[in-house]
């Protein structure tokens, strides 16, 4: 699987020390908790992983033919807008 990572991606990931093998951990290892499959131009995921004791969001999309997985943005999910297992959006 190659790995392509957005512009976006990178500048989150940089500014919020996260790492790539963290990322790519959550996509391999992690738990797809929503699914955006009307997502343009390809069907994108959001996954949860814990890395070092700590939750990670990862969304990312895959280009099945071309063995490819677009790394769209990676993040750690706030408590306030999360249920406490960081699996579904508290809706207000």
């Amino acid at each position: 699987m190659k790995y392509i990572y957005r512009e976006h991606a990178i500048a989150r990931m940089f500014e919020r020390d996260i790492f790539e093998e963290d990322v790519e951990d959550a996509i391999e290892n992690g738990e797809i908790i929503e699914s955006y499959l009307d997502d343009k131009p390809y069907p994108s995921y959001l996954t949860l992983k814990y890395c070092n004791n700590k939750p990670i969001h990862v969304v990312f999309a895959t280009i099945q033919e071309a063995n490819e997985t677009i790394i769209i943005t990676a993040y750690y999910p706030d408590k306030e807008k999360w249920s406490s297992d960081f699996k579904k959006r508290i809706r207000r």
